[in-house]
């Protein structure tokens, strides 16, 4: 959509989308009469890296239709699923019949005209993080979702894991109290150096330049953009912060029931119009929530600490997130946590297991389709709000001030300039 378009005309037309339901209340695959013992017919757009990945999430059902811009990756992947049709543009991709769901997994300036082509089209989504590349879009593609009532998973796989449903019961619990105050560190950089390249080399045989463009403005090719680097560049990415926040997000969110802040402010090198940031802190203050105080997080990256660590409270610790609580702190990554002060703890007894395991990112989204269920622990629902708050921080960084977020009409209330970072237009021939 235009950036012309108000957030009024916004949510008029997404009201509109229900009546382009193409499934109704019930799932494509729950239409077509299968059995939920039948396997899912799978489409995939972005077939590697990332994409392959998510491919061996679902490669126990059909594959049936490959999807990417780059032919040596496609004719690879095609030779692990010969059945499967091919193409280089989604959109002729989702024209196919027979597909009930759809993965993916292209860069993120793409998530969003993918995602909304294969929902409007009929299909499940599964979404690789973030959910798409503006606030705006990530909006779009979870009201989106609900209004077609399309099951649904962002792919935010650490989820899935035990150790982050004890942290999340220890949480809820009050194991150390009510908190107030949280921390979220990697030490990851995705950034660009500089401007543009200035060099014009020619677009290799097997790339197809204009379709990996997609949404984003045109612009020479050149290869220090893909097949990773893009996350270094506003146009296609968000940085570290777009990259791996809503992985390490995901647990306080969950954990204290977070969705929108009030406030978001953020710091980080001299801003570039072309590249992102080196290293960042964005600081989010979230309002109360039932009985859960108001709580501000901080995000950091790119070799940023909270002062806990040069303050010796801390033990030595790669990436993770601190809870703090009024009874101590709980120190927390992907695979292990600890209670602090560890000697007030050595006698604590964690709270039984309420969480129920997961039986996998990926196939809690295809069970959930199968039975008709739409409760996947990643739908967008969820993971929507999420990720736009990790979108936020990038917008405030990019307008150098502290936003005051008006999560319903999605407008900074104080930033009129923010306006053109929440929502952009995309290149003709993209419309979404």
């Amino acid at each position: 959509m235009s950036r012309s378009m108000n957030r009024r005309e916004f949510l008029q037309s997404s009201a509109l989308t229900g009546a382009a339901v193409v499934a109704g209340s019930s799932s494509v695959f729950a239409q077509k009469n299968k059995s939920p013992n039948e396997k899912l017919n799978i489409a995939i757009v972005g077939v590697a890296n990332r994409g392959g990945d998510n491919v061996a999430g679902v490669l126990h059902e059909n594959i049936v239709a490959l999807c990417d811009i780059n032919d040596d990756y496609l004719g690879a992947a095609s030779q692990r699923f010969p059945g499967a049709k091919t193409y280089n543009d989604f959109r002729l991709m989702l024209e196919q019949k027979d597909i009930d769901a759809v993965v993916v997994s292209t860069p993120d300036h793409v998530h969003a005209a993918a995602s909304l082509a294969a929902m409007h089209a009929g299909h499940h989504l599964y979404c690789e993080k973030p959910l798409a590349h503006t606030v705006y879009e990530t909006r779009l593609v979870t009201d989106t979702a609900r209004k077609l009532k399309k099951v649904t998973q962002m792919g935010t796989q650490i989820h899935a894991t035990d150790n982050y449903r004890r942290v999340v019961e220890l949480v809820q619990s009050g194991a150390i109290g009510e908190i107030k105050e949280v921390h979220v560190w990697c030490d990851k950089v995705w950034a660009g150096k500089g401007g543009r390249p200035t060099e014009m080399p020619p677009v290799p045989a097997n790339i197809h330049w204009d379709l990996w463009l997609g949404p984003a403005p045109e612009r020479p090719y050149h290869p220090t953009y893909i097949p990773a680097n893009w996350r270094g560049w506003w146009s296609f990415g968000g940085g570290t912060l777009s990259d791996m926040a809503c992985h390490h997000m995901d647990l306080p969110t969950w954990a204290l029931k977070l969705k929108y802040p009030d406030t978001i402010e953020a710091e980080g090198p001299e801003n570039n119009s072309e590249t992102t940031p080196a290293w960042l802190i964005v600081k989010y203050e979230y309002p109360k929530r039932d009985q859960m105080p108001a709580v501000k997080l901080t995000w950091y990256n790119g070799g940023k600490r909270p002062h806990y660590f040069a303050d010796g409270v801390l033990p030595n610790w790669g990436d993770g997130t601190l809870f703090v609580g009024e009874k101590g702190f709980l120190l927390a990554d992907y695979g292990r946590y600890l209670l602090l002060p560890e000697d007030k703890f050595k006698d604590f007894t964690p709270p039984a297991p309420s969480i129920p395991k997961s039986i996998g990112h990926h196939e809690e989204w295809i069970q959930a389709i199968k039975n008709n269920n739409h409760e996947t622990t990643c739908k967008f629902d969820y993971s929507g709000p999420l990720a736009e708050a990790v979108s936020l921080g990038n917008v405030a960084y990019r307008v150098g001030k502290k936003l005051e977020w008006d999560a319903r009409h999605l407008k900074a209330k104080n930033c009129p300039e923010a306006d053109e970072f929440i929502q952009f237009t995309p290149r003709k021939g993209w419309k979404i």
